[in-house]
């Protein structure tokens, strides 16, 4: 009788051992005495409480302890016994585990006696390793589930192909009418044929000899032939139908496109046969739209440019937010003129650089206290948004106009003397006194200081000179408030 048992026992361990999938056998009695004590704290949903409590699932994966597995394990997984695997669990459950031990841990709160799913796991060596998992509590041991059998299946094979399959249906139904880009077929076998006879006449520094006859990118880009455009290129160039959008290429394809596709002509006299660029298109409206551009042969046509697939991903809005995001890193915001991190950089050029001589103007808005005290920031903020446009209309283009502080301003003027500079002051009284006729309200009204940086001086000591004259002219501009408002009192 022993031997009959210990008969029975041996092919057990044969069976789990030698099973053609990978069988673990593991203690959950740590797992579901802690689920136990979460149940008598209150917990009802677990799903709920273990997504809003992920570092819960890491402690119920540290509360299982593996007890055996068998030797398709240790194949699966590259390991070597079964303490290489125990050492490196962390390595084999990692990164999209997360979801998986949730629904795992429902399904044995919810007393299903086990549980089952498909997950990802690693190997040893860093295989991904599509599974199903299945477990089951083994009979006799429901009460402490110190006994879970596990089985993994590997289906990485069977995912990665039915991947495929998915990929290549897409591929075929929706790469060219409905993909998101747009997307041209085109055959540039023409313009092969005449790279190949300006090469075949000797000419080796093409950049040069495109230099000398630009009339050859002319051509070049009238010879290219349009094959088909998906449906995502007549939304973003606002083509009604494909026919009225080939009619109408001259329009999509102008400006600064010849300077592209002359590099374009050089990539491909250098034999790139895959491209890519920014470039700015047009849509049939005007419209510009800039795009990001990738260009290849097709696989099998390398030999004459037969068919060419190139893709126009729309980045207006792209460009747009990174224009804004340069502009804010150089302008404030409030008065659209230059900030101090910009003037900053400006007066250390000029500094280096000049032109000489270089005029600073040194601006302070006068009263922007009081109003914020009794009319409100708003109020105050309209000022500054005047003081900003009184300046810029005053001073023009081409030079450094800041905010520098709250109420403060500077101005750079690189090439002018002081009688350029007092013609310029002259210019700021005339448009702050236009501007307060037009704006009611707050009047506008500046504390102005000058000085002119000579050849050999220092700009930074002219900058404190005309901050100096500009704090004289804004102490003269409220003594002068006090004296009369003194005698309106008297």
């Amino acid at each position: 009788m022993a031997d009959s048992i210990s008969s029975t026992v041996d092919d057990d361990q044969n069976l789990f051992d030698l099973a053609p999938v990978s069988l673990w056998l593991e203690d959950y009695s740590g797992v579901r005495r802690h689920l136990e004590a979460l149940r008598a704290s209150g917990v009802q949903d677990l799903r709920a409480y273990l997504l809003a409590n992920p570092g819960e699932v890491e402690h119920c994966s540290s509360l299982i302890r593996l007890i055996k597995v068998n030797r398709r394990t240790l194949q699966l997984f590259a390991a070597a016994d079964l303490d290489d695997l125990v050492a490196n669990l962390d390595t084999v459950f990692r990164d999209d585990m997360f979801e998986q031990h949730v629904e795992e841990l429902v399904q044995l709160w919810e007393g299903q006696g086990g549980f089952s799913g498909q997950g990802v796991n690693y190997s040893l060596d860093g295989a991904r390793l599509d599974i199903l998992v299945a477990a089951r509590v083994l009979p006799g041991h429901e009460d402490s589930w110190d006994r879970v059998l596990v089985s993994i299946e590997d289906i990485t094979q069977r995912q990665r192909a039915e991947r495929e399959l998915r990929q290549s249906r897409q591929y075929a139904v929706g790469l060219f009418e409905h993909s998101p880009v747009s997307l041209w077929v085109e055959d540039f076998s023409s313009v092969k044929v005449l790279l190949d006879e300006v090469r075949e006449a000797g000419i080796t520094d093409f950049r040069t000899f495109l230099n000398v006859h630009p009339d050859f990118i002319s051509r070049c880009m009238q010879e290219i032939r349009v094959i088909d455009v998906n449906q995502q290129t007549l939304l973003m160039f606002s083509a009604p139908s494909k026919q009225v959008l080939l009619t109408r290429l001259a329009e999509v394809f102008r400006d600064d496109m010849r300077s592209h596709f002359a590099e374009q002509l050089v990539d491909l006299w250098n034999e790139k046969l895959w491209q890519q660029r920014e470039v700015v298109n047009y849509a049939l409206d005007g419209r510009p739209v800039d795009v990001f551009m990738q260009w290849s042969v097709f696989p099998g046509h390398e030999a004459d440019w037969d068919q060419v697939l190139v893709s126009l991903t729309d980045i207006t809005a792209r460009k747009k937010a990174e224009a804004y995001v340069e502009f804010l890193g150089k302008h404030d915001v409030l008065t659209k003129l230059h900030n101090r991190a910009y003037y900053e950089d400006e007066l250390a050029r000029l500094s280096r650089k000049g032109p000489w001589p270089v005029s600073v103007i040194a601006v302070d808005l006068n009263g922007l206290k009081q109003i914020n005290d009794q009319l409100g920031h708003g109020d105050g903020d309209s000022l500054l948004r005047r003081a900003g446009e009184a300046l810029k209309k005053a001073v023009g283009d081409g030079f450094c106009i800041a905010r520098v502080g709250g109420d403060e301003f500077m101005v750079l003027l690189p090439d002018r003397d002081e009688r350029a500079t007092a013609t310029v002051i002259a210019q700021i009284e005339q448009v702050v006194e236009l501007n307060n006729q037009f704006y009611p309200g707050a009047p506008l009204n500046f504390a102005l200081g000058a000085a002119t940086c000579a050849p050999g001086e220092r700009l930074t000591d002219t900058v404190k000179i005309a901050d100096a004259r500009m704090y004289e002219a804004k102490r003269a501009y409220y003594e002068k408030l006090r004296g009369e408002r003194d005698r309106r009192q008297a």
